[in-house]
């Protein structure tokens, strides 16, 4: 899986976000001398290879209201845990689920879920009804709240790499 320098290109001007522009692919092919087409094309190109992942929005949810944020974290059973993070990671409300190794005696838990909400009680609701939809499955739960907004961003390529 091999890319060129103008892919390269394109990934260093891309890896901060898209301009907020109307026409964002536009104005990133007038940086690098492309079509927008052209830009387009290779995003799709790496895309489909597996160089990019995604292209999405990451909103900051603290501007939206949603000010409550908490990590949901699960002792469910090996055998539904794939089954069940599946369907916990479905929810509205839910930006991420994944499972984890459990890091025994300490830490139990092998599903992740990050709940939002407007408030810790909003949050708190919700998380009865991921108990609810694990069901028996579920032998111990906990949740650690946000204080506070990290870095978001994935990884970054030095300019020239």
């Amino acid at each position: 899986m091999t890319i060129d320098a103008t892919d390269r290109r394109l990934i260093n001007a891309t890896q901060s976000g898209l301009p907020l522009t109307p026409e964002p692919f536009a104005e990133i092919a007038s940086w690098l001398g492309l079509t927008e087409d052209e830009v387009i094309d290779r995003l799709s190109a790496m895309q489909a290879r597996g160089v990019i992942r995604r292209i999405a929005l990451a909103p900051n949810h603290y501007a939206l209201g949603v000010t409550a944020n908490g990590m949901s974290v699960w002792d469910v059973a090996d055998d539904q845990a794939e089954t069940l993070g599946a369907k916990v990671g479905a929810l509205d409300y839910v930006s991420h689920c994944y499972l984890r190794p459990r890091a025994l005696p300490d830490w139990p838990y092998n599903l992740f879920a990050m709940i939002h909400g407007r408030d810790r009680a909003e949050v708190e609701a919700k998380r009865k009804e991921i108990a609810a939809l694990l069901g028996d499955a579920c032998r111990a739960r906990e949740i650690l709240y946000s204080t506070r907004i990290l870095k978001k961003t994935g990884l970054r390529l030095k300019e020239g790499s």
